[in-house]
This record gives structure tokens, C-alpha cells and sequence, in this order.
């Protein structure tokens, strides 16, 4: 059983997530919060798999509640999922460093957000290619930092190849084919550089690959 925490100010959007998670054999809604305090309070009283939490909310956003709930090791085990109405804003990079698994537009149709709680709660790739392309499309016109100390010097070549093709926006299916491995020793360099580089999950490997300059940023 799947169990999921959700987090919106807005009632009625709550209502209508529950109302298709509800509908779906082996996904349970175990709470439901206002804002990111009470989504805090709740997800170390219910220990969710996922927590699907809205950026913009009152007492305090969704920004600073996935940094909290990724800071406790309590909490460990849960994958925040962040919800925006607005896409790729401004706000996305920063939550993705904060600690969430992925992002999901509201309107995303059901299948697909059916699928990505489930993906989220393996701890397995978050971002559907698409998404995560335009992740790489909207971070590579950005600035990179002069400070970022990575660890890459830890990966061995195969790891980095990983790495790379993660950052490309290929599923492990992809990163299997392409390098001519199977799918479990994909997820196993994947999982291996992540512990090594010490990022939460494949979102913040994105991020990492083209901040430490692993992966070149495209012209825009």
C-alpha cells in the first residue's frame, strides 16, 4: 500500500486528488495539510511514502517544508512531490535543491499523475523524460556556481556514464539500452553514484551533473 500525504491550501484541489487517489487499488491518502507546518507535523506522525505538496501556501510554503522533511532523518523514506499551476517557474530549481523527488503540474491528466505517485514511492525516476528536458532546457541558461564541491572524482567510468545519460533525460530502460546493461545494473551505478555524490534522488542528480560541469550547458 501506497501512502500519500497531501498538502494545498486550496480545499477543492485536495478533494480532487483524493478523490482519483481514492479510486485506485493500492494507494491509501493518509492526511491531508493546509500548509507546509502542518504537512511537517503530519508527515512524522504518518511516515507517507509520498508527500505531494503545493509551492505556494501560507505559515510556510512548500519550498521550505520539503528542505525541513529532507533534513530529518525520520523522514527518510518520504518523497516529496511538488505541485505547481505554473510549470517551470522560479520556484522549481529551488525545490528540487530543497529535496524533491520531481515536480507535477496541476494539470496533468489523471494517468500520468496516477503513475508518477507510484514512481515517486519506489524512490525510481520521478521526472518523465519530457519533464526532465525541460528541466535541462530551462537550468543550462542559467549561470553555473564557481562553489559546487560534487565528489565526481569518486565515480568510477561507468558511473559517470550513468550520470550523464541521467542528466539527458533517459529512463533507466534507456540507460540499459544505451550503455548494453541490463535495467537492475542501470538503477545500481544510478543508486551508486547518488550515495557517492550524496544527492536524495535522480532530480537533484540532474541539477548536480550540469552545476559541477559533468554534463555541458546548450547554448539557449
Amino acid at each position: 500500500m501506497i501512502r500519500v500525504l497531501l498538502v494545498d491550501d486550496q480545499p477543492l484541489i485536495r478533494s480532487g486528488f483524493r478523490a482519483l487517489l481514492d479510486l485506485e487499488d493500492g494507494i491509501e491518502v493518509v492526511a491531508e495539510a493546509a500548509d507546509g507546518r502542518e504537512a511537517l507535523e503530519l508527515a512524522r506522525k504518518h511516515l507517507p511514502d509520498v508527500a505531494l505538496i503545493d509551492i505556494r501556501m501560507p505559515v510556510v510554503d512548500g519550498i521550505e517544508a520539503t528542505r525541513r522533511i529532507a533534513a530529518d532523518p525520520a523522514l527518510a523514506g518520504v518523497h516529496v512531490v511538488i505541485l505547481t499551476n505554473y510549470g517551470l517557474d522560479e520556484y522549481v530549481l529551488d525545490a528540487l535543491r530543497a529535496g524533491a523527488a520531481g515536480f507535477l503540474v496541476k494539470d496533468v491528466v489523471p494517468e500520468d499523475f496516477l503513475h508518477a505517485v507510484r514512481v515517486a514511492a519506489r524512490g525510481d525516476a520521478l521526472l518523465a523524460p519530457s519533464i526532465t528536458r525541460k528541466l535541462i532546457n530551462r537550468y543550462v541558461t542559467q549561470p553555473l556556481p564557481t562553489h559546487v564541491g560534487t565528489g565526481l572524482e569518486e565515480l568510477t567510468s561507468r558511473e559517470r556514464e550513468a550520470v550523464v545519460l541521467v542528466a539527458k533525460g533517459l529512463s533507466n530502460e534507456e540507460i540499459a539500452a544505451h550503455m548494453v546493461i541490463s535495467p537492475l545494473t542501470a538503477k545500481t551505478h544510478i543508486n551508486r553514484a547518488m550515495s557517492k555524490l550524496r544527492t536524495r534522488d535522480r532530480a537533484q542528480l540532474v541539477v548536480l551533473a550540469y552545476e559541477s560541469g559533468l554534463v555541458a550547458p546548450r547554448s539557449p
